[in-house]
This record gives structure tokens, sequence and C-alpha cells, in this order.
């Protein structure tokens, strides 16, 4: 077996700083907030925090519209605030890495704001064209926006307020570079990249097709993986991490990434990431796109997870992960956020932590939160959600009735809803008036009444960390999936040799008799952890929700 990679054996806890704690009482969580909070961290085990954009920023999508690449952002703090957290991060032996935002900026950064002018030797640095292509934004509406002084249109895959950066000039990759050196220099342990795989795009920027009754074409396919994709990346280690690459992490957020294409990214013998977040299971429940939601196929989500163990088993490495600051709550999503909260969240945890991976836990994961029951389009402040829901009810026709239930579904106002702490008015993150409304439900469900339980969901999560620290098969183990086509029992292996796991969970709330196939080869194997109190057996039927790690 060889030496895992410290990040193989690690867990990362992602921080969404605006909902996490707020210490001035302004009703936005701040990096002061998060220093009060590193204890309940280092309780639960983690090893690795990543900060959401905590730079500055007009916050016209929360941060991921930077205006300062050198900066943070006052509502946040200042960099002393946030020297003072590495530091106390560091003590606690948990490792910070920053969410690195490349493939734009703000339309507020002076880069930008010089590039307007097309004699700029800048104004290369974004892609700007005197005809617009058909591409669509992914925040609904057009990519591209018309300079009303130029006359010149920019592109944007999101925001209108976020114009792309044009890769293919050099000077901004060395001036990318040069900023990501900085913040290392200062001490950050790494990078969450987001949507690095859209920074190579095709030069000719083609037009993408239209589908039926689309507005704008879909260009993902042209945008995502692009032609210079690897060398950038190459290029980027060799200038910026090559000297001390042991001991930092690099993740890229890589939508519309196959299993082939991750392999490529992550292989250790290529130089580019150490692994990528990749997005087919958490799209197996859309359609045309991620507001047509569809039933939950547990089958459908068990083979897609296997497709990806298995590809990358030999190189590369994978991320493992349910929610994140855009994605709806887990135990809503995919659980029962009812009367089965607690054991379909401990079920879902034990099912992802145990594959091959590193696991990433969202703030609130930990303690079972759940989707927000929001009742108008006013109660949402994600410029995703309410751009769509504007173009869908209006040149779409679509019924606001219908709209308004995707968006209870998929919306991420879901996971940004502040982080449930006490019982408390405001659940103990602010004294003031939050930024978006706390979830009704944190009289019930709130890290207060968890920690110090150990039928909780916060201390199941504390054992499924411990386990990844002190059992080497859950980070070495050869992934094999059982029983693939059953609609209620997830069931898979993780072997080595003559040493294995065996994990079975019950999704589902009604027993569930185990098929001896799932069990062959496992008589005398002993429990090592389970979401239901006292001993449990191989074979045995499983109760609803139930999850069970056994080992020979």
């Amino acid at each position: 077996m060889n030496t895992p990679r410290w990040w193989q054996t690690a867990t990362v806890y992602q921080i969404y700083p605006r909902s996490f704690a707020d210490s001035n009482g302004d009703g936005v969580g701040d990096l002061r907030g998060i220093i009060g909070k590193l204890d309940h961290l280092s309780a639960l085990g983690i090893d690795v925090v990543w900060l959401s954009p905590v730079y500055p920023s007009p916050q016209d999508d929360n941060g991921y519209d930077i205006s300062d690449y050198y900066g943070i952002d006052p509502v946040f703090g200042t960099l002393a605030d946030f020297d003072e957290l590495l530091a106390e991060a560091h003590a606690r032996d948990i490792r910070v890495v920053m969410d690195l935002v490349v493939n734009h900026t703000s339309d507020e950064h002076p880069w930008f704001v010089e590039s307007r002018d097309p004699a700029s030797p800048r104004h290369d640095w974004y892609w700007w064209r005197r005809q617009p292509n058909n591409w669509g934004s992914r925040f609904s509406g057009p990519a591209w926006e018309q300079d009303p002084d130029s006359g010149e249109y920019y592109l944007h895959l999101f925001s209108r307020k976020q114009p792309d950066l044009n890769w293919e000039n050099p000077e901004l990759r060395r001036e990318i570079h040069r900023m990501m050196r900085w913040w290392l220099d200062r001490g950050v342990d790494g990078f969450r990249m987001d949507v690095i795989n859209f920074i190579a795009k095709p030069v000719s920027l083609p037009d993408a097709p239209l589908g039926p009754g689309d507005l704008y074409g879909d260009a993902e396919s042209l945008y995502a993986n692009g032609p210079r994709l690897h060398e950038f990346l190459q290029e980027m280690h060799r200038e910026v991490f090559a000297d001390r690459a042991d001991r930092l992490l690099t993740v890229g957020e890589t939508p519309g990434t196959s299993v082939s294409d991750a392999e490529l990214l992550t292989d250790p013998a290529r130089h580019e990431l150490d692994m990528v977040f990749q997005f087919d299971h958490v799209e197996l429940d859309q359609g045309h796109s991620k507001w047509d939601v569809r039933p939950f196929d547990l089958a459908a989500l068990k083979r897609t997870l296997a497709r990806w163990q298995v590809g990358l088993a030999d190189r590369g490495w994978n991320s493992l992960y349910w929610n994140n600051h855009d994605q709806p709550r887990i135990v809503s999503r995919w659980g029962d956020d009812g009367p089965w909260r607690e054991l379909s969240a401990t079920a879902l945890a034990t099912v992802l932590h145990l594959h091959r991976g590193t696991p990433y836990v969202y703030q609130g994961e930990e303690l079972g939160m759940t989707n927000v029951p929001f009742s108008s389009i006013d109660d949402f402040a994600d410029i995703q959600s309410r751009n769509h829901y504007f173009e869908a009810t209006g040149p779409l026709g679509q019924s606001p009735v219908e709209v308004l239930a995707a968006l209870r579904a998929r919306s991420r106002d879901n996971a940004r809803t502040p982080m449930q702490w006490t019982a408390s008015s405001q659940a103990g993150f602010t004294s003031g008036t939050p930024w978006l409304r706390v979830n009704p439900n944190h009289t019930t469900i709130n890290a207060a009444s968890q920690v110090d339980d150990p039928a909780s969901v916060f201390s199941h999560y504390r054992r499924l960390i411990a386990l990844r620290h002190s059992e080497p098969l859950v980070v070495s183990g050869r992934y094999s999936l059982l029983e693939p086509d059953h609609r209620r029992l997830f069931a898979f292996t993780r072997v080595d040799g003559d040493h294995g796991l065996l994990v079975l969970a019950n999704l589902w709330h009604t027993p569930l008799d185990v098929p001896p196939s799932a069990v062959a080869g496992w008589p005398s194997a002993t429990l090592v952890l389970g979401n239901y109190p006292g001993p449990a057996s191989v074979g045995a039927q499983l109760r609803p929700w139930e999850a069970v790690v056994f080992r020979r």
C-alpha cells in the first residue's frame, strides 16, 4: 500500500462566511465569527477549512464577483483578521483553503474598468467582440452585455457583472500566478478553484446549438474542458505550486467533466490538480435544467458514483460531497427531513464518507440542516434563482406556482441560510437582522443541542471522520458496488488483500431484508460503525434508514 497524501486522509469543511457566524451584529457573517467557532470544527475532527470568497466585491453574486484579489471585503473584516484566522486554525492543526475565482472578475475590478477602452493593453484580458454569439448565461439571459461607450460586447457566462477573463493572454496568466503566490506566501494551504475548467474557451467562440424552445444556446460543451485547459493548469503548477505542492490542496470545480477528463486532471504524474468536483451525481434528478426536478433514482446514483470510484481507482482522486453553497440540503433532497431526519442524514453521510476520496462537509450538514419553506419570490436572495423566476414567468410563460416549487427544491438559498448554532433568536448566528432568513426549525436543529449528544447527527459525523483517520481501508481499499439495481439498498465493499469493509445502508423509511448475495463471504465480520445504538450483525434486517459498516 502506498503512503497516502495528507489530503487523502483528511476531511474538508466548507464555510460560506456570509452565513456562518456574525461577530458584530450587522447580520452578515465575518472572519471574527469564524475564529470564534474554530473549536466547533476542531471538536468535529476537521482537517481543512475551505472558505468561500472573502475578497472585496460588490456582492452581486455573494462574493464570486471579485473586485480586488489582494484584500478582504470590509463586510468580512480585515487582512489582520484573516491572518489571525490562519494562525488560530493552524494552531488547531486545521489548514485553510481559499476560493480562487479566476474564470471571471467583477465588472468593478480595475482590470475590467481599464479593459473597456479598446486601446488599453488590458482590453485583451477579457472577451470583447463586435458581434456576440448565441451563448446563454448560466444565470439566465444572454451571455453578452454591450458596453454603452465602445459599442462592443463582453462575455459573461454568469452575471453581467462577472465578465469572463481571457486566459489566452499570457500577461493575464502571469498576473494571476503572482496573486496566487501572494496568498500562499501569506500562509494559505491551497485553493478551491471555481469553474476552473471554463478558463480555456475556444478562441473562435462558435455559436451553440439551440434546443426546442431555447432562447439562447447551451454552450457548456464548447467552453468546459477547452482546448488549452491542461496546458494552462500545468503552467499554473510550474509557476505557483511546484516547490510547495506537498503541503497544499488543489481542488477544481469542473462542471461538464467526464471520468476520463478527471483522470487527466488529477493524475499526479501530470501535475495539474489534486482532485476535482464533478457534477454527474447531483444532476441525476434534473432534466433539461436544474429547475426541471425529477424523482430520485437510487440505482442511477449508485451506478454513477461507482463509475467514478472505478474510473479514478488507479490514477487520480475523487472528492466526495452531497452539499455545498450551490446545492440544496441533502437531507431534504434525497433523505427524509420529517420524522426520519436524523437517521436519513447519518445514513447518507455514512454512504458518502466510506467511498474512496476526500469528503467535504458543508456547514450545517453535520447537524442535518434542511431546506427552507420559502413562501414567495421575495424570500429569495440568490441572483440565479431570481433571474430564473422572472425569465420563466415572463418570456417563457411558465406558471409562477410551478416555478416557485422548483425554486424551493433547488435554489442555492437553501444552503445559504444562517448556520444554526442555538435555539435562541436568529439561531445564535447574529444579534442583528440576518441578511437571509433563518430556517424556523433552528429551535430544534442546532449545534448547541447536538455537540454533547452521542446520538446526534454531529456525533455521527465525528465518528465517520475519526474512522477515516484511523482505518487505512477507508482511504486505500478497492471499491466494489454490490446489488447495483436494488432500489433501496446501497451496499459496497472496500477491500485490500484479506482485509475489508462492508457498507450496508437502507435508504428508505421501512425495514429491509438484506439479500444474501450482499453479505456472502462476510459471516464473521464485526460492526465498526452504525447509526442506530447497540449491536448489529451481518445479514440482519436493516431498520429504516439504517447504515452499518462491518470489518473483516
